[in-house]
């Protein structure tokens, strides 16, 4: 059973601006019945150039209804320009984050809006860019690319669940690996990161970091880490296991686990021990 945050619930039990727009300025579908997902964003505009309205209607999971229903909102009182930076993580961020496995509902959010967007301005759609790597749900490493890329994926599991691909009969496993490699192989020389995150998106960056990266190398010797808070730069964190007695602890810290963070979420923290 996945754990969702109370904005989710609230949003899924509560789902606002449900509906049409029959004179909408943009509207943008995307998704299909046959995959499981399917979105249709409707939003018009002021006479200032502003998002005065957003509804939407959706056929998908809890996490689908809530992500629609938040991207509704947060596009309010916004320009075309604003909304187009509205990213998939952003609407993960405004519901206090969404299960790993459900990590795609956001990014069929983000794609809808920017369908609507292209329609207001009379883009033609956009024709499919790539070839189809998965065949089960038509994702083609453009896709694959752009979603490890945007949200620094590293593994298969985590491309199945931001987009799909490879959710179905497996056979595309190698492809999206080759990809993924090709994406992330200089990693080590330059890390992708966001320009700008908020306090939300850097604690949730240093909690994937940690049980991605920093946790599986402590457990090789019996420990393991636990994120207590951040404040600003400063990570407060607990040892444990059996790096909470080790005479090595503060070295442990300081030169792999305060390193690892610097290197993958930014080079301004500080990492240090609490009780």
């Amino acid at each position: 059973m996945w754990e969702y945050t109370d904005k989710v619930k609230d949003h899924f039990l509560h789902p606002r601006n449900v509906g049409t727009i029959e004179d909408a300025d943009g509207v943008g579908e995307v998704g299909s019945l046959a995959c499981g997902d399917a979105l249709t964003f409707y939003f018009k505009l002021d006479e200032n150039g502003k998002i005065k309205d957003a509804k939407f209607k959706t056929f998908g999971c809890a996490s689908a209804i809530a992500s629609s229903s938040a991207l509704t909102e947060m596009v309010k009182g916004l320009t075309l320009e604003e909304a187009k930076k509205v990213t998939n993580e952003d609407i993960a961020a405004f519901l206090g984050g969404l299960p790993k496995e459900k990590m795609h509902c956001s990014v069929l959010g983000r794609d809808a809006l920017e369908k609507a967007i292209a329609c207001y301005l009379g883009e033609p759609d956009k024709k499919i860019e790539g070839e189809i790597v998965c065949e089960c749900f038509g994702v083609t490493d453009v896709e694959i690319e752009r979603v490890v890329r945007e949200n620094r994926l590293s593994t298969i599991e985590e491309v199945t669940d931001y987009v799909k691909a490879g959710g179905g009969c497996e056979s595309c496993h190698q492809r999206i690996q080759e990809i993924i490699d090709s994406v992330r192989g200089g990693e080590h020389l330059v890390k992708i990161k966001p320009k700008v995150m908020t306090n939300l998106q850097k604690i949730k960056l240093i909690e994937e970091s940690i049980e991605r990266e920093i946790n599986p190398t402590l457990k090789q010797d019996a420990g393991k880490l636990e994120l207590v808070d951040v404040d600003g730069n400063r990570v407060l964190v607990r040892l444990g296991g059996s790096c909470a007695s080790c005479a090595k602890s503060t070295v442990t810290l300081k030169h792999y686990v305060e390193a690892k963070l610097r290197e993958l979420v930014s080079s301004e923290l500080v990492v240090e021990e609490v009780d």
